[in-house]
């Protein structure tokens, strides 16, 4: 199905700042599954190129200003034509091995709970593991949005039982880790049946039965579909955020973002 987004940030300074440097991941990659069409990226109304495609398969650009500032306003937007592929990415352009995603981080460094979640999921194939791993951490983490913040481990929210698509995914990717499996954590869009402005989040696992990347959304209980779009990568939330940068000191910043979502209609055969 092709699916319309349009997603907006922006940063107010006060008072203005003096200089700027962001690093924006906001290009949706192509592969087997997922085919951009006619998407833009700006910067205060100016348009912005990729610069590379980095080893995780994700197109950057960056954009720089020595101009005083009062806002950063980033807006990407355009149309993906996405397929259900039962959660499998394929043709990614990911020069980075699997295995460099058994790295732990601060977000989803492992302690016994977590080990012991994860032995739990254990049945058959990596596969199988996999699918009852996805389970168990949707149902040991109660979906409850704005419980957590952007700081909480994987470690946190397993003790707490609560958090939102962020804790789940780092529940996941500690949990497979700790088993062997190479898990990472994806940031993008879903598109749903009910109002949903946000960006979504969910993992994926290196399954070696299939040589290939598996996604899991905890969040909902199940592998992505054509209704999900994939934005970029990362070891965890912090490594997969589209926008990083800094400014010039001394200025007090505030962040409002929106997303819109909409279904163009059903992929045509």
């Amino acid at each position: 199905m092709k699916i319309t987004i349009r997603h907006q940030t922006r940063y107010a300074y006060s008072p203005p700042a003096g200089r700027a440097a962001l690093r924006l991941r906001l290009f949706p990659p192509q592969f087997d599954t997922q085919q951009p069409l006619g998407w833009t990226v700006t910067v205060n109304g100016q348009p912005v190129a990729p610069l590379h495609t980095a080893a995780f398969g994700e197109q950057e650009a960056v954009w720089s200003t020595r101009e005083p500032q009062t806002e950063l306003l980033i807006l990407a937007a355009g149309v993906v034509d996405a397929k259900d592929g039962a959660g499998v990415v394929r043709g990614l352009q990911d020069y980075a091995r699997p295995g460099v995603f058994l790295r732990a981080t601060s977000l989803t460094a492992i302690d016994r709970a977590l080990s012991g979640l994860a032995q739990e999921a254990r049945c058959g194939s990596s596969l199988d593991t996999l699918h009852a791993l996805c389970g168990l951490v949707a149902d040991r983490v109660a979906y409850q949005p704005r419980k957590t913040h952007s700081q909480t481990t994987a470690a946190e929210a397993l003790a707490q039982g609560y958090g939102v698509c962020q804790d789940h995914a780092h529940v996941f990717i500690a949990t497979a880790r700790s088993i062997g499996i190479p898990a990472r954590y994806v940031m993008g869009y879903m598109a749903a049946e009910e109002d949903f402005h946000e960006t979504h989040a969910w993992a994926e696992a290196f399954v070696p039965e299939l040589a290939a990347w598996v996604g899991f959304d905890p969040a909902n209980r199940r592998c992505p579909t054509d209704a999900y779009v994939r934005l970029g990568c990362g070891f965890d939330a912090e490594g997969a955020a589209p926008i990083r940068g800094c400014v010039g000191p001394g200025s007090k910043e505030t962040l409002t973002a929106a997303v819109d979502i909409a279904l163009c209609g059903a992929q045509e055969q």
